[in-house]
C-alpha cells in the first residue's frame, strides 16, 4: 500500500488566504475585461435600440447543408466566445493549483443544500456561456467538489446570468425574463440538488474529518502547467469538433415550420431538444428567439429556447462528460429538456 506524504494544514492559514485571493484577483480582472464592462456597454444598447444584435444563426431562410456554412457559423461563435473560452480554461487550471482543497470542500464538497446553493450564487458573476463555464467546473471535480455544486456553479453561470435577464427585459418581455429566471432556478438549484442522489458514494458528508491532503509535488508553475496542458488536450478538440457538427446540422435542427405547427407541442419537444444540443455565446438566444418570432414562431417553441439554449449544449457536456457520472450526465440533459418543455407549455399561454 502506497503511503502518501501528508501535511496537515490549517484552513485559515495566511498562505490559504494569499492564494484564495489571488485566484479571486485574477477571476475578477479576468471577468471586468471579458464579460463585466462588455455587458455594461450592451445593456445600454439593448435599452436604447431593444436589440443586442443579429442572430448568430444568420440567415434562417437559408436551408443549404454544407460544410462552408458549418464553417461561417464556428468561425462566426468562436468569435464571440473565445476570450472567455480563454479564460475559462485558465480559471479551470489555476483553481486546481491555487485554492486549497481544504477549503472548497468546506464550502462545496458535502452533498447538501448549502453547498449547491453556495455554488449556484458564486455562478452569479461569472455569466458565462455553458461551454466558458465548463473547464471550471472540470477544475472543481478534480478538487473533489460535490457533484451537486460542481452542477450548480456550471448552469448557474447561463442561467441566472444577470446580464442575460436584463437584457432580456428590454429585448423581449418582462415576462419571458420571469419566465427565465424561475427556470433557471430551478435548474441551477434544484437539478442539481438532486443530482448529488444519483451518485452511490457520495462525496463524504462529514468534511470536517477531511483535513490532510497530499503534499504538492513539484513547483507551483510546473504544476500549473501540467494542469493547463491536460485541459487544453482534453477540452480543446473536443470543442472545435462538436461546433463545427452542430454549424453542419443548423438545418436540420432549426427547420421552418408551418403555420398550424409553429406553436404546437410538437414544435415544443422539438426546440426544447434541439435547445439541448446545440451551442450559442453568452446572451445569443436573445436574438435568435426575436428573428424566430418575427418570422411566425409562436411564444410556446420560443419560451422551449430561452431555457434549453442556454442551459446546456452537445460541446459542454462533452467538456464535462469524465468529471460526472454518466447517469448524472443524462439525468441533467433529461432535466433540461423536459424544464424546457414546461416552459414551452407556460409560454403558450403567456405569449
Amino acid at each position: 500500500m502506497i503511503q502518501h506524504d501528508i501535511t496537515i494544514q490549517k484552513p485559515h492559514s495566511k498562505n490559504s488566504i494569499w492564494l484564495i485571493a489571488l485566484f479571486m484577483l485574477i477571476a475578477a480582472v479576468g471577468l471586468l475585461y471579458v464579460k463585466w464592462w462588455p455587458y455594461y456597454n450592451k445593456s445600454l444598447l439593448a435599452a436604447s435600440t431593444h436589440s443586442i444584435g443579429p442572430s448568430i444563426l444568420g440567415d434562417l431562410s437559408d436551408v443549404t447543408f454544407s460544410w462552408h456554412a458549418a464553417l461561417d457559423y464556428t468561425l462566426v461563435y468562436f468569435n464571440s466566445v473565445w476570450k472567455a473560452a480563454i479564460l475559462g480554461i485558465l480559471l479551470g487550471s489555476l483553481l486546481q493549483v491555487l485554492l486549497p482543497t481544504q477549503w472548497l470542500l468546506r464550502l462545496l464538497g458535502k452533498t447538501s443544500f448549502g453547498s449547491t446553493a453556495i455554488a449556484g450564487m458564486a455562478a452569479v458573476p461569472g455569466m458565462m456561456c455553458t461551454c466558458c463555464a465548463a473547464p471550471v467546473a472540470v477544475g472543481l471535480r478534480k478538487k473533489q467538489v460535490s457533484v451537486g455544486a460542481a452542477l450548480a456553479f456550471w448552469i448557474g453561470n447561463p442561467m441566472i446570468n444577470p446580464a442575460t435577464l436584463i437584457f432580456m427585459g428590454f429585448v423581449l418581455s418582462w415576462k419571458f425574463t420571469l419566465l427565465r429566471l424561475l427556470m433557471g432556478l430551478i435548474l441551477t438549484f434544484g437539478v442539481s440538488y438532486f443530482a448529488n442522489k444519483l451518485v452511490k458514494n457520495p462525496q463524504a458528508v462529514e468534511v470536517e474529518q477531511m483535513i490532510a491532503e497530499i503534499r504538492p509535488e513539484g513547483h507551483f508553475f510546473g504544476r500549473w502547467l501540467k494542469s493547463l496542458g491536460t485541459m487544453i488536450l482534453y477540452i480543446v478538440p473536443a470543442y472545435v469538433i462538436s461546433v463545427l457538427l452542430l454549424g453542419l446540422g443548423r438545418v436540420w435542427l432549426f427547420p421552418q415550420l408551418s403555420v398550424s405547427a409553429s406553436n404546437s407541442l410538437m414544435a415544443i419537444i422539438l426546440f426544447a431538444i434541439t435547445g439541448m444540443l446545440f451551442v450559442i455565446p453568452t446572451a445569443a438566444e436573445i436574438p435568435i428567439i426575436q428573428t424566430f418570432m418575427s418570422l411566425g414562431l409562436g411564444g410556446g417553441p420560443a419560451a422551449a429556447l430561452l431555457v434549453t439554449l442556454p442551459a446546456v449544449s452537445l460541446p459542454s457536456l462533452i467538456m464535462v462528460a469524465k468529471s460526472f457520472p454518466r447517469k448524472v450526465i443524462f439525468f441533467v440533459m433529461t432535466s433540461v429538456v423536459v424544464v424546457g418543455i414546461v416552459s414551452g407549455l407556460i409560454g403558450m399561454m403567456l405569449f
